[in-house]
């Protein structure tokens, strides 16, 4: 997801330990990366879907 993100622009915001926040187009979402296996959890993928779309991101 780190790297949709950034190609789409966003600014990403380190946090404490596994946290990390996205800000793109004035909308901010914050995220926790997925260890020890590196696959994101359906829910993690609904919320980074639902992060695009508000932040006019379309496919």
């Amino acid at each position: 997801m780190e790297s949709l993100f950034g190609a789409v622009g966003a600014k990403t915001i380190e946090g404490n330990g596994s946290w990390v926040r996205f800000e793109l187009n004035g909308v901010v979402a914050t995220f926790h990366r997925p260890h020890p296996d590196k696959e994101a959890k359906p829910y993690q993928v609904r919320d980074a879907r639902a992060f695009l779309e508000q932040a006019g991101v379309t496919p």
